[in-house]
């Protein structure tokens, strides 16, 4: 009884304190966050995130910076803290730590400061080992080794899982959500009534779609993914569940040889053709293997940012419809990494510099944009290519520009009705028009007017507007499983996030369940890891959580000695009042019991009295 007396005042007391918050005196620390300007999500969720910091005395300098500079203090490491995203399906969580390496994400100068014995460069190499575990267990336990390193040195703010949002109007109906970010399947749309030519706002890297770059397959920006995936085809395809599928290969076997290699043999699918009629054979899939992987490019500052371009060391025809590749060694991730929509796609032999007998040196497919790569005594050339033809679903028509001659207005798709999947109907889309909108209120406008069809991906609209369409009956709103994990990344290398201590205040001190309900609609959940638990290996149970707990945060960064826990005269005397009734009416009730246990209750019944007058 009285432990419980104890623990009840000591409870009380603690409730008594919180309520001298406003004068905790907390550790100073001063953070630079930077940003990419113009992103208005990104800017909102910042702003909650520096009023959360605020209350456990971290003050946020805001950076809100160009794309250019951006990517220089992010490589540089000029940041404590920055917005980031895994890369979802199928790059998690290879590929996105294998880019760890490069200097082109967060993650490069962030790392920098994780201290012995898992520096950055062990962590690499742990990383680097892993990819070549055959064994399915071992390989589960290695990637809980690298989760749980992360985990334990708190190296970002988890903050909520990304879902991608599609906005169709009542006369589509079929759409179903791809399974990475900038897949959009559009060829399973079904118009249930008027034109076939549907206009679409899409989700692009820019945020709000403003062109679709160059759209070659073999090189990156200002080329946007789901334009690339609509024109052009890999050997196989990234399905359901992480099921690798058939593409322009219908079929194939891996095979151990000697030197502790792996050949690889693709039976290509027969038959097929590219927009501009050429023929698909293994003379072709070579062609664009030989333009890809040419040795300069497959160094980190070029092709080199995953792991498929060192790890191929051949590749050549057996047959017209065979290819042979051998790789370097048991690299378990090589099929997943060929359905990536970048860089490796096949391209018509007629559209590169030299046709089908191009030289992959003297005139490679690579921009004329990039600067000519070498590595020991061999040089790239950069000749880019002659026009866009691949064997996809739909085939590019035009550009049209705005009347400035600055800005792209509407680009057109037609279905390409020669492609080898049968998929499709009568019902199905004939053209898509991309159309350009200057902000996400005009997108807005333009589906309320009927004047856009559709809404697919990130960016396009604000979630709030998400939200408001969900509602409605004259739209259907569909939401793809959560793909990535938005987080902000500390810099473990640079003052005051180079201490770990200082790292567990902020990620504590975050409220995301708030900032989710408040920026994005309540649309997505808040997450407490660094990769979502549907990506493979990444299912691991990692403690402490990094969740929202105000009273941990403050603890760590407001201590107080015990003496300046003084309160309030009013309040200690309500305290001790409280406490001392607490304890007067324990020992009465114990009292009472010692009473009825000797037969002598303080209190008789009314009903026994009866009785005995009875």
């Amino acid at each position: 009884m009285f432990s419980y007396i104890n623990f009840a005042t000591a409870r009380t007391l603690r409730k008594a304190r919180w309520l001298q918050e406003n004068t905790l005196e907390c550790n100073k620390l001063v953070v630079d966050f930077i940003i990419l300007e113009g992103d208005a999500t990104l800017l909102a969720i910042e702003d909650d995130i520096r009023a959360d910091l605020a209350k456990v005395g971290v003050d946020v300098n805001l950076r809100a910076l160009p794309k250019d500079e951006f990517n220089v203090a992010m490589v540089s490491g000029d940041f404590n803290l920055a917005f980031s995203e895994t890369w979802g399906p199928p790059y998690d969580p290879h590929s996105y730590a294998t880019s760890w390496k490069a200097p082109d994400e967060a993650y490069y100068a962030a790392l920098k400061g994780l201290p012995a014995p898992n520096t950055k460069a062990v962590l690499d190499q742990k990383i680097a080992d892993t990819l070549l575990v055959e064994d399915e267990t071992a390989r589960e336990e290695s990637w809980s080794e690298i989760l749980n390193i992360l985990h334990d040195q708190a190296t970002e703010i988890p903050i909520s899982g990304k879902s991608i949002p599609a906005v169709m109007n009542s006369r589509l109906s079929g759409y179903e959500p791809g399974k990475q970010q900038y897949d959009y399947p559009i060829h399973k749309l079904r118009v249930i009534s008027g034109s076939k030519n549907v206009t679409l706002a899409p989700g692009a890297q820019t945020g709000l779609f403003q062109g679709v770059g160059r759209l070659d397959p073999h090189s990156y920006r200002p080329n946007e993914f789901f334009s690339n995936n609509w024109v052009y085809e890999g050997l196989v395809e990234y399905g359901p569940n992480g099921a690798i599928l058939p593409s322009l290969a219908i079929s194939w076997i891996v095979e151990d040889v000697t030197g502790g290699k792996q050949k690889y043999t693709f039976n290509l699918r027969q038959g097929v053709k590219f927009h501009d009629d050429a023929d698909w054979d293994c003379s072709v899939a070579k062609l664009n293997l030989d333009h890809v992987f040419a040795a300069p490019l497959t160094t980190p500052d070029w092709h080199g940012w995953y792991g498929l371009p060192d790890k191929l060391e051949s590749w050549s025809c057996a047959s017209p419809y065979v290819l042979e590749m051998i790789a370097t060694d048991s690299y378990y991730p090589l099929l997943q990494e060929l359905s990536y929509i970048r860089p490796l796609r096949m391209l018509s032999p007629n559209m590169f510099v030299g046709g089908a007998s191009s030289d992959s040196l003297t005139q490679n497919s690579c921009p004329t944009g990039w600067e000519s790569a070498t590595l020991g005594n061999v040089t790239v050339t950069c000749a880019g290519v002659t026009g866009i033809a691949g064997t996809g679903r739909w085939e590019y028509l035009n550009t049209v520009m705005d009347p400035s001659g600055e800005q792209t207005d509407t680009v057109t798709f037609q279905r390409f009705n020669d492609h080898w999947d049968s998929y499709g109907g009568t019902d199905g889309v004939e053209f898509v028009e991309l159309v350009y909108y200057p902000s996400q209120e005009a997108v807005k406008a333009a589906l309320d007017n009927n004047d856009l069809d559709a809404v697919i991906g990130a960016g396009v609209l604000d979630p709030e507007a998400v939200r408001e369409f969900k509602g409605r009956t004259d739209f259907t709103v569909s939401m793809s499983e959560p793909l990535q994990n938005r987080i902000v990344v500390f810099n473990t290398a640079k003052a005051p996030t180079d201490e770990l201590q200082n790292r567990k205040v902020m990620i504590h001190a975050v409220d995301k369940a708030a900032i989710i309900q408040k920026e994005l609609a309540g649309l997505d959940e808040p997450v407490d890891s660094l990769f979502p638990k549907t990506a493979p290996y990444s299912d691991v149970d990692l403690t402490p959580k990094w969740d929202y707990d105000f009273e941990k945060a403050t603890l760590l960064n407001c201590p107080k000695p015990e003496e300046s826990y003084s309160l309030p005269t009013g309040a200690i005397v309500a305290i001790a009042v409280s406490a001392s009734a607490v304890i007067a009416l324990a020992m009465f009730v114990g009292y009472m019991r010692y009473k009825e246990r000797l037969g002598k209750p303080v209190f008789k019944s009314l009903i026994d009295d009866k009785a005995e007058v009875l």
